[in-house]
């Protein structure tokens, strides 16, 4: 499947922003499945390239000039679906064990878990999403899995976070996937996660949110142990004062965005942002 990526974020401030530090995992690399046809960002400051620990193409962005807001544009095409070598392990098995405050079971998800020791991952999976009904704002970006557990609702990345931390609990290495979702209708208009698990000598990707496999509508960006270590954007700045932020993302077959589209999706974005930083 031939997709087509456009990705933009918007932050407004309501004071100038003297410095501001950020990593960018924004850029997906072939392999698994998916093959980078062309790539870009776009940003008003400085890109250094870098590849993390966890095998990310990453970038640093650095503006050291003072500005009121900050915007960050990534368009580019993939294929998908298609026969890739598969990527050299760049940390060792164990790693994608160790539990963060994020993914820690509890004893609930434990038992939960146990259900399920002997029986195929989709099985897993189908109950997860019985157990936590996907309803957005009903968690935030750092609310851990026993937390979203115990609810029983959530949305993606608390769905991978449960996941992680129940496939932990059964000895089984896992690990956090940041990436896009194409859908026909068009109306996932933000950053998707899922969830690569070690069986059978492989990484085995499960959409725990949609219950199935991931297939050639799946665009993975980074991988990490949990939300944090490969969220598509993390940072810090010097000054700023409230921030506002929107974003958008439109995943296509076969044609991307017209500049006229293009230029009305920016300053849509730029309205929610500052109306996000006022409120």
């Amino acid at each position: 499947m031939l997709l087509n990526i456009e990705h933009q974020t918007h932050y407004a401030y309501s004071e100038m922003v003297q410095y501001t530090i950020q990593q960018l995992r924004l850029t997906p690399r072939n392999g698994h499945s998916q093959q980078v046809n062309h790539w870009q960002i776009k940003v008003n400051g400085q890109l250094t390239a870098f590849e993390d620990a966890f095998g990310n193409l990453s970038h640093t962005l650095v503006i050291d000039q003072p500005h009121a807001e900050l915007v960050i544009a990534v368009c580019g095409e993939v294929e998908t679906g298609i026969e890739t070598s598969a990527p050299g392990h760049t940390l060792p098995l164990d790693i994608y064990l160790r539990d963060t405050p994020l993914t820690q079971a509890d004893t609930a998800m434990i038992a939960f878990a146990q259900r399920f020791a002997g029986a195929p991952l989709l099985e897993m999976v189908q109950a997860l999403r019985e157990q936590m009904e996907y309803i957005q704002g009903a968690t935030q970006v750092d609310t851990p899995a026993a937390t979203a557990f115990r609810l029983g609702k959530g949305v993606c990345q608390d769905h991978a976070h449960a996941f992680i931390g129940c496939c932990h609990s059964l000895g089984w290495p896992a690990r956090y996937v940041s990436g896009y979702l194409f859908t026909e209708n068009g109306n996932l208009m933000q950053t998707h996660a899922w969830v690569d698990v070690w069986q059978a000598d492989h990484w085995l990707g499960l959409d725990v949110s949609n219950g199935t496999l991931v297939n050639d509508t799946h665009v993975r960006l980074a991988t990490g142990l949990d939300y944090r270590s490969a969220s598509p954007v993390t940072g810090s700045r010097m000054g700023g004062g409230v921030e506002g932020m929107a974003s958008m993302v439109h995943v296509n077959q076969h044609t991307g965005l017209t500049d006229k589209q293009r230029a009305q999706h920016q300053q849509q974005l730029r309205q929610q942002a500052q109306a996000a930083q006022q409120q």
